[in-house]
C-alpha cells in the first residue's frame, strides 16, 4: 500500500503544476472551498508566475495522461469546476509524443510471442495518432488486409495504477472534510473514472465493447464500426479494419465531397439517442476526432476505450425527462426526479418544477442556433445546490457525451434545433415502451418470469417448514419470568435448580417403570 507520504509528495508536485498554470486560483477564490484546501493552495502557489487567464487544459497535459483523462471527466461538471474551466478542458486532444517505434515493436512482439513480420505483411513505423494511452500505426496483415494497430504505450498501465490510488486517497480526505464538497461526491466521482480507465488499459475489453455495439446498431443505416480482427487482438494490441474517410471535423471537405452536412447532423444526433435510450450502451467519446464519414455517406466512429451504460428504468426516467423539457412539462420533470430519488425527499416538487421552469423557459421561443443541451445542462447543475442533489456517477458519462454529441452537431450544421432532432425519436421511443402494448407484453413476461421461479420457492418453502415427524406438536408453553440474580446467589440458583431437576427426572423415569 502506498504511504501517506508518497500520496502527498505526488499531489504536492501536481498541485505546483497546476498553480503555474493558474488552475487553482478558481478554488483559492471559491468561498465553498474547505480552509485547509484554500491552505494547501496558497502553499502551491508560492513563488510561481500565475497566469491571468488560467490554462487548464495544458496544466493537465503537464501532469500526465491519466490527469489528461481526469481533465476529461471534469469537463462534464461545470457545477464543480466551473463554467470557464469546463470549457477550457474540453480542448484536451490527448496528445502526445509517440513512442520511439522499436519500444512499439518490442510491445507487439511480446504480446504476440512472434516476430512483426509472423503478424503484419507491412507496419508503418510513424504513427496516424498518439494519445495517453495508446498509439495508432497503420499496417496490412498477412492476408493483404489494411488494418489500424492500436497499441498500449509501455509503462502507461502502471503509472496509471500509480496516480489513481492518489486521486482515491486525496478524494478520501477531501470528502472527509463535509460540506458542499461531501455533497459532489468526490470518491464516487474517481471511483467511476478508475472504473472507465481500466477499461482502456485492455484493449480486449474494447474490442468487445466495438464488438457489442456493432451488434446494437445494426438496424440503425449510415453508422457503422470497424471491424474487429480478432486473431491479432490481444491485451495489449488490438487489431481493427482500416477506415478511409473524412473527418467530421472537416466541414468544407465534407461539403467539396457532396456530403449533406445538415443529414449527416442529425444522424448522429439520432445514434447517440438510440444507443443512449434504446440500447442502454453507447460510446462515450464522440468527439469530432473520433468520427469519419466514408465515401458513401456513413458515419464511422473509433476509440471505443469509453463506453457507457445506462439500465432501463434510468433510461425510462432520462427519455421522460427529456421529452418533458422539450414539450415544457416540468412538473412531470419534477415528479421523476422525486421518484429516481436524485431529489431528496423533504424537498418539495412543485417548488422544483418551479425551478425546473426558470431554466427551461428562457431557452423556448429562441432561433435554433441559440438553443443548446448544454447550457441547459449548466442551468441543472446551477440548481443541484438549492435542492441537495448529490451527484449521480452512472449519468456522468451521458452528460459528458450529449455536450460533445451537441457540439460536433453544431459544428456540421450551425441552424440544428437538437430539442426539434431528438424529439421525435424520443416521443416514438416513449410510446412503444409506455404504451399498452409495452405495458402487456412487460406483464406477460413478468408472469412467465414468475412461474419459472415457482418451483424454486417451493423448494425453499419445503426446507424451511419440513413435513411433520412421527412425534406429535408439543404443548403450547407457559412464559415464565426468569429471576435475575447475580454474584453468590447465581450459581447458588444454579445448583438448586439442578438438584431439583435432577430429583424431578428420578420421579418422572421411576413413574414411566
Amino acid at each position: 500500500m502506498t504511504s501517506h507520504i508518497t500520496h502527498i509528495w505526488r499531489l504536492l508536485k501536481w498541485g505546483r503544476t497546476l498553480a503555474r498554470h493558474g488552475a487553482l486560483t478558481g478554488i483559492e477564490r471559491d468561498p465553498l472551498t474547505p480552509g485547509p484546501v484554500r491552505r494547501l493552495v496558497r502553499i502551491a502557489r508560492l513563488g510561481a508566475r500565475v497566469p491571468r487567464q488560467p490554462r487548464y487544459a495544458d496544466a493537465f497535459q503537464s501532469i500526465g495522461p491519466a490527469a489528461i483523462k481526469l481533465g476529461q471527466t471534469l469537463a462534464t461538471r461545470p457545477d464543480l469546476v466551473g463554467d470557464h474551466a469546463a470549457n477550457d478542458l474540453l480542448r484536451l486532444q490527448d496528445a502526445l509524443p509517440p513512442v520511439p517505434f522499436a519500444t512499439i515493436r518490442a510491445q507487439i512482439e511480446q504480446s504476440f510471442g512472434r516476430p512483426l513480420d509472423a503478424v503484419y505483411k507491412s507496419f508503418d513505423e510513424v504513427p496516424v495518432g498518439a494519445a495517453s494511452i495508446a498509439q495508432v500505426h497503420r499496417a496490412v496483415t498477412t492476408d493483404g488486409r489494411d488494418v489500424a494497430v492500436k497499441v498500449i504505450r509501455p509503462g502507461v498501465i502502471d503509472k496509471f495504477n500509480r496516480d489513481i490510488a492518489t486521486y482515491e486517497w486525496a478524494a478520501a480526505h477531501v470528502e472527509m472534510l463535509g460540506g458542499e464538497i461531501a455533497r459532489l461526491r468526490p470518491r464516487l466521482v474517481i471511483a467511476n473514472f478508475k472504473r472507465w480507465t481500466v477499461r482502456e488499459l485492455d484493449l480486449r475489453r474494447e474490442a468487445a465493447s466495438a464488438s457489442e455495439l456493432s451488434e446494437a446498431m445494426e438496424a440503425m443505416p449510415g453508422y457503422r464500426i470497424p471491424v474487429i480482427d480478432w486473431d491479432r487482438t490481444t491485451g495489449k494490441v488490438m487489431t481493427m479494419e482500416w477506415i478511409d474517410g473524412i473527418k467530421i471535423s472537416d466541414r468544407d471537405a465534407l461539403i467539396a465531397a457532396g456530403h449533406n452536412v445538415k443529414d449527416l447532423a442529425a444522424r448522429l444526433v439520432n445514434a447517440f439517442l438510440r444507443q443512449a435510450i434504446s440500447e442502454g450502451f453507447f460510446h462515450a467519446d464522440m468527439h469530432q476526432g473520433n468520427l469519419f464519414v466514408r465515401a458513401n455517406g456513413d458515419i464511422v466512429a473509433i476509440d471505443f476505450g469509453i463506453m457507457g451504460r445506462i439500465d432501463r428504468r434510468a433510461r425510462m426516467w432520462l427519455a421522460e425527462i427529456l421529452y418533458g423539457l422539450i414539450t415544457g412539462n416540468y412538473k412531470r420533470v419534477a415528479e421523476i426526479h422525486f421518484e429516481a430519488q436524485y431529489v431528496p425527499g423533504h424537498h418539495n416538487v412543485d417548488e422544483f418544477a418551479t425551478a425546473l421552469r426558470a431554466v427551461g423557459e428562457p431557452m423556448r421561443g429562441k432561433a435554433a442556433s441559440e438553443l443548446s443541451v448544454g447550457g441547459m445542462l449548466d442551468g441543472l447543475f446551477a440548481i443541484t445546490r438549492d435542492f441537495d442533489m448529490q451527484t449521480q456517477p452512472h449519468l456522468l458519462l451521458l452528460q459528458k457525451t450529449m455536450v460533445m454529441v451537441e457540439g460536433v452537431a453544431h459544428s456540421l450544421d450551425p441552424d440544428i434545433n437538437m430539442w426539434e432532432t431528438s424529439g421525435p425519436f424520443v416521443k416514438g421511443w416513449l410510446r412503444d415502451e409506455l404504451g399498452p402494448e409495452a405495458k402487456a407484453a412487460d406483464t406477460l413476461i413478468e408472469n412467465w418470469r414468475t412461474l419459472q421461479r415457482l418451483p424454486g420457492l417451493v423448494k425453499r418453502i419445503e426446507d424451511a417448514f419440513p413435513e411433520k415427524g412421527g412425534a406429535p406438536p408439543p404443548p403450547p408453553l407457559s412464559e415464565i419470568k426468569l429471576i435475575r440474580v447475580g454474584g453468590g446467589w447465581r450459581y447458588a440458583l444454579v445448583a438448586t435448580i439442578a438438584a431439583a431437576a435432577g430429583v424431578l427426572g428420578s420421579a418422572l423415569l421411576h413413574l414411566h417403570l
